[in-house]
């Protein structure tokens, strides 16, 4: 009877093994089906670790930008869009890692649960993908950096929607150059410099310190600031770009004179200061549909005052992602309402039934509406009465240039803003490394893309 019963036990316990392994069998299959039906071994979807057999990619307006024909993937027939999109779209091996065909290829192989790969076997394609990125816009934008590395990004601040990627330096997918590996001029090629680049900001940070000062120093938009070019501070120099003289906040902003506003970021402390970037996302990681963004970094816990000076006028250490500072900006827009940039509107089926539609997707971002409106009026104040609105024809447009200075080079051109018309509620941002001045390169990038897209 003891022999039976202890027979009985290990029966009851190979039976609970049983079931958990099959429980996890079946977690492994539902978490993992989607990666293993995409491995590079599989000769359905690959072919010398290429990805041969997918469905189509277009852009917004229904233009092809890649599509598989005879076996093989086939891009646009222009090389400029190629160019433009290449970071974008990606490529067939994956090496640039934000693209749609890595992000999204389980989608683009038409992978289910349920049926695996079957659908791609049964018609030779997988789903078709309708991005929400203009291919016009996106030539726009590379022709516009004028042979400069950097990117150009834009999305609807309403809705998340990404119209514009761009990203340099880039080569045509349909002839890569032989020397990619070797000429410096392709130095970080396979980078998508939006989404997992960072700079120093430079000006375009006094976006933040605006925000800050708004918030925690009551009357500050009241207060006069005295520039003499420079500020001796903790034994250190800070200097200015040039002697203003006496300045309201709002003159302190279009000028974006630094000794105001290393007045200001001493008045606001380290904790203010890092309290508002903690608030905007900086130092935390952020996923925009999929993709992961590079973390942007401002730390000032240990800076002295000439540091902390430095760093609310946008240098020191302050590191910024391009596509974060374009979110900012589009929450600035938003009435204080953050949302997340999605670059995929559409997937249907090879039966063109549509199994995913893109929605709104709030993000953590937010900013009270009454300081997101004062935020708002400055950038439009910048634009009017500093950069003026012959630069941005149509657009009522708001923004911050930045000149980021980087040891030994010729400073980085940034550009964030966006446009105020009810009818074409976009946010850009626009980076050109070591082309000098914000009002230079990145200024009319940002434009040509934005008279792109109003067309």
């Amino acid at each position: 009877m003891e022999k039976t019963t202890k027979r009985g036990y290990v029966l009851i316990i190979l039976i609970v093994l049983f079931v958990l392994g099959v429980a996890y069998l079946t977690f492994l299959f539902f978490t993992k089906g989607s990666s293993w039906s995409s491995n590079r071994a599989n000769s359905h979807i690959y072919s010398s670790g290429r990805i041969t057999s997918a469905g189509n990619i277009y852009d917004r307006n229904g233009r092809i930008l890649a599509e598989t024909k005879n076996g093989k993937r086939v891009y646009s027939g222009s090389s400029n869009v190629r160019r433009a999109t290449l970071h974008i779209v990606g490529d067939t091996s994956g090496v640039i890692s934000t693209g749609v065909q890595s992000v999204f290829k389980s989608k683009l192989t038409g992978y289910s649960f349920l049926n695996g790969i079957y659908s791609l076997k049964k018609y030779g394609r997988g789903n078709d993908i309708r991005m929400t990125i203009d291919a016009d816009a996106c030539a726009a934008g590379l022709n516009a950096l004028n042979g400069h590395k950097g990117t150009v990004g834009v999305f609807n601040y309403k809705t998340g929607a990404l119209l514009c990627c761009v990203s340099a330096p880039t080569y045509d997918i349909n002839n890569v150059p032989s020397d990619i590996r070797t000429n410096p001029k392709y130095e970080g090629v396979y980078l998508n410099r939006l989404f997992s680049g960072v700079y120093t900001p430079g000006s375009t940070f006094k976006i933040i310190t605006s925000l800050s000062a708004l918030q925690n120093i009551p009357g500050v938009e009241l207060e006069s600031f005295d520039c003499e070019g420079s500020k001796t501070i903790s034994g250190g120099k800070l200097v200015c770009m040039k002697h203003h003289g006496v300045l309201t906040f709002e003159q302190a902003l279009n000028n974006s004179c630094n000794c105001a506003f290393a007045d200001i970021s001493l008045k606001l402390g380290k904790t203010k200061l890092a309290a508002t970037a903690k608030s905007l996302l900086f130092n935390v990681p952020i996923k925009a549909d999929g993709i992961n963004l590079a973390i942007s970094t401002f730390n000032v816990s240990s800076a002295d005052d000439l540091e902390l000076a430095w760093a609310g006028v946008g240098q020191a250490t302050t590191l910024v992602n391009p596509c974060h500072m374009m979110m900012i900006a589009g929450a600035v827009a938003n009435g204080g309402v953050g949302v997340m940039p999605y670059v995929v509107d559409e997937i249907t089926n090879q039966n063109d039934i549509t199994i995913y539609r893109a929605g709104v997707k709030n993000s953590t971002i937010s900013i009270e509406p009454a300081l997101a409106s004062k935020l708002r009026d400055l950038l439009r104040s910048n634009v009017k009465n500093q950069y003026g609105d012959y630069r941005f024809p149509d657009l009522s447009m708001c923004g911050k240039t930045g000149t980021a200075e980087v040891n030994g080079k010729e400073s980085h051109s940034w550009f964030v803003g966006f446009s105020q018309r009810a009818d074409f509620p976009v946010a850009v941002v626009a980076v050109a490394e070591n082309a000098g001045s914000g009002s230079g390169v990145a200024m009319s990038a940002a434009n040509a893309v934005l008279q792109s897209l109003l067309k």
